[in-house]
């Protein structure tokens, strides 16, 4: 029960490698029932791709002025995927369901990836970071536009999984951001050791040109350029997109002016925090073991080779999958758990956040084509053909995405039990309860009148989400058939990897 306009401009193409423009118009009648192409990666899509989608269960007519009271609460995501592709346009988070349930506005925007969105020089002009400027114009076009789709700019909550929830972090930092929303919700951040440093702890630009830029730049012939950047933009768009390790956020000193989110003592964040993680978010990051030997596989992933006692691994005989095991839990707290929990920590003792609404999902439903890790799905059996959600299975990256999304029917997706729809129902109306007031505790008013039974029954049964706040840190554990509260996890595991609660202090 809602409306959807498709591939709408929010900015004309920019030069390559340059900053984006507000789009202003072109005085023309377009469609909005086809999405736009997708910003180009891997060999496909188009340097014409700054497009949003948006999903509304409400229009306000046009010949009366608008009623303020009327507009609805507008949640602005930000598609994950490296930094290195993704697209608004993929279908596991359509927004027609969350706008339909959550009455309210959900947009999803495309923004520029891979070395045509991050590429930085040593030319004091390409300085980077075109993919978060595309973020915030596509941010200012909401503002400017959104009342006419039923959606209040004065209540934008910004949320996105993996890259996106480094997007969101790196939008809380910036200055040119400041102002532009309410709320924020980190799915999944980034940072800590190994592959995920750089998410949340930027390079300068004279860092990421000699890590990444250099061999793009001799690669294509342009090292000797008069203009490197002159160079670079008539090289195909094809080849530059080949170009991974050009991906990285930099401190630029307009976009981000600050080697990381600053944490210490100092002025209040305008903004409701809400994050989290999966409960193995980072099995994917590591490759599935050929060896049994621990020491010997820890090493060959990058993984430090802390205590066995700390970080124990199963003994089910199967040796690599043992290994693997007890590997994707160093790697969660390494990459996800630690670095986050740290994030809350800090910015609650400093003061730069009131409160947090912290989580953890017990519960996963993984998405097809990635991993293509099967310890990520949850056991088949002839009783559940589809898996049982109630045995162990690794809750991985990604996993949460239907459930918040509420898409697991959009996608044709079979429930594995009893337990999958109820607990969809009820993960989809406390993020859209956090989007909605700034608290994930659904209003029950709300949901009476609204009909929703189901999560009525789980938040009867599952008691309220208490944020974190100074003195008091704590996490809603998402599982069925009762979601929890528990104390943050791994404190001990996150000490000896170096990354304790203290990290950010």
């Amino acid at each position: 029960m809602s409306f959807r306009f498709l591939g709408i401009r929010y900015a004309p193409q920019p030069q390559r490698f340059g900053y984006p423009t507000l789009f202003k118009g072109s005085g023309e009648s377009v469609s909005a029932l086809e999405y736009g192409s997708q910003c180009f990666q891997w060999g496909s899509g188009s340097e014409d791709c700054l497009f949003l989608n948006i999903w509304t269960p409400y229009l306000p007519n046009p010949n009366k002025k608008t009623n303020k009271k009327t507009l609805r609460p507008v949640a602005f995501w930000i598609h994950g995927g490296a930094f290195i592709g993704g697209t608004a346009n993929d279908a596991t988070f359509d927004g027609a369901n969350m706008a339909s349930r959550g009455d309210m506005v959900v947009v999803a925007i495309n923004y520029r990836v891979s070395a045509l969105g991050f590429l930085a020089l040593n030319d004091g002009v390409t300085n980077g970071n075109y993919g978060l400027a595309d973020q915030i114009t596509a941010l200012d076009w909401v503002r400017q536009h959104i009342h006419h789709f039923g959606g209040d700019p004065d209540r934008i909550t910004i949320f996105g999984q993996s890259a996106g929830a480094a997007s969101v972090r790196a939008l809380i930092a910036s200055p040119k951001s400041v102002g532009k929303f309410s709320n924020a919700i980190m799915l999944s951040n980034l940072g800590g050791i190994h592959y995920g440093t750089t998410y949340s702890r930027y390079y300068t630009i004279e860092e990421q040109v000699a890590v990444a830029a250099n061999q793009l730049l001799e690669a294509t012939g342009c090292s000797n350029a008069a203009s490197q950047v002159e160079c670079l933009r008539q090289v195909p768009a094809s080849t530059l997109s080949t170009f991974t390790d050009v991906r990285f956020l930099v401190v630029d000193g307009t976009y981000l002016t600050s080697r990381e989110l600053p944490l210490d003592k100092g002025k209040r964040y305008p903004v409701n925090l809400m994050m989290g993680i999966t409960r193995d978010d980072g099995a994917p990051f590591v490759s599935y073991p050929q060896t049994t030997n621990r020491t010997e596989y820890l090493a060959s992933v990058d993984l430090p080779n802390v205590p066995l006692k700390l970080f124990p691994q199963p003994n089910t005989g199967n040796g690599t999958r043992d290994v693997f095991w007890g590997a994707s839990r160093i790697a969660t707290d390494g990459i996800f758990r630690c670095a986050d929990q740290a994030t809350a920590f800090a910015g609650l003792s400093n003061n730069r956040f009131d409160k947090v609404y912290y989580y953890e999902f017990d519960r996963t439903y993984q998405p097809g084509g990635w991993p293509e890790l099967d310890l990520c799905n949850a056991p088949r059996s002839a009783k559940f053909p589809h898996g049982d959600p109630s045995k162990d299975y690794l809750r991985c990256h990604s996993g949460e995405l239907y459930y918040v999304f509420g898409n697991l029917h959009r996608q044709g997706l079979p429930m594995r039990d009893d337990g999958d729809l109820p607990f969809e129902q009820f993960v989809t109306d406390s993020f859209v309860s956090f989007i909605r007031t700034g608290d994930p505790n659904p209003d029950e008013a709300y949901l009476r009148a609204k009909g929703y039974t189901e999560t009525l029954k789980q938040l009867k049964i599952s008691g309220t989400w208490k944020p974190s706040v100074k003195g008091r840190y704590s996490l809603r554990v998402f599982d069925y058939p009762k979601s929890r509260m528990e104390p943050f996890r791994d404190i001990q595991q996150c000490e000896a990897l170096g990354l304790g609660l203290g990290y950010y202090m």
